[in-house]
C-alpha cells in the first residue's frame, strides 16, 4: 500500500512540476503601428496574464446620439484620438497547450476601455461639444500573424459623455485594429 502511495505522490508531483514549467507564459511590452485608426500603441505588462495599453492616433469614429445633431446619411467624425485600456487575458496557458503561439500578447481578453474623442479634423455632423469621452468593458481577441502582423478586435457596451454633462449608455461598441507589433525587450 505504502508502496502505492509513493508511486502516485512521485506522478503527482512530476505532473504538477511539469504542468508549472509549461504554464510559464506571461504578457509581453509592445510597441504597434495600427492602420485602420493610424495611430501608435504601447502596451505594458502590468501582471503575468495582464496589460495596459495607451494608443493615440487620428482615426474615424460615428457620432453618439445624444452628442451629434444635423447629420444625414454615413456619420463620420476624423478627429485625434486617445485610447486606453486594460486587458486581462484568460487563455494564453490553453493556446500554450495547443501549440497556438502566445506571442506579441496573442490571447483572448476581457477589458475595461476608456476612449476621448478631440477637435475634429473633419465631419458631417454637429458635435455638441469638441471633446467627448467613452469608457465600458469589452471582450476581445488580438493575434499575430507572420512575422509581425496584429489584429485586434473588440467588442462591448459602453457610456458615453461629454463635457457640456449631455451622455447616455451605447449597447454595442466595436473596436477592428490592424497593424504592425515591434517587440521591445
Amino acid at each position: 500500500m505504502k508502496k502505492n502511495l509513493l508511486t502516485v505522490l512521485f506522478g503527482l508531483l512530476i505532473t504538477l512540476t511539469y504542468a508549472q514549467e509549461k504554464n510559464n507564459i506571461t504578457t509581453e511590452k509592445i510597441w504597434r503601428v495600427n492602420f485602420l485608426n493610424p495611430g501608435v500603441e504601447l502596451e505594458l505588462p502590468t501582471g503575468a496574464y495582464s496589460t495596459f495599453s495607451a494608443g493615440i492616433g487620428i482615426g474615424y469614429g460615428g457620432g453618439y446620439p445624444d452628442l451629434t445633431f444635423g447629420g444625414n446619411g454615413f456619420i463620420y467624425i476624423i478627429s485625434p484620438f486617445l485610447d486606453v485600456q486594460e486587458k486581462w487575458f484568460y487563455n494564453l496557458n490553453k493556446r500554450n497547450g495547443k501549440n497556438r503561439t502566445t506571442e506579441n500578447n496573442s490571447g483572448n481578453f476581457v477589458s475595461l476601455r476608456f476612449v476621448t474623442r478631440g477637435n475634429s479634423v473633419a465631419e458631417n455632423v454637429n458635435r455638441t461639444s469638441e471633446f467627448d469621452f467613452a469608457i465600458g468593458p469589452t471582450w476581445g481577441i488580438q493575434r499575430k500573424y507572420g512575422k509581425n502582423f496584429h489584429l485586434l478586435f473588440d467588442i462591448g457596451p459602453q457610456y458615453y459623455f461629454d463635457t457640456n454633462g449631455n451622455g447616455n449608455i451605447w449597447p454595442i461598441m466595436l473596436q477592428l485594429n490592424l497593424g504592425f507589433d515591434f517587440k521591445k525587450k
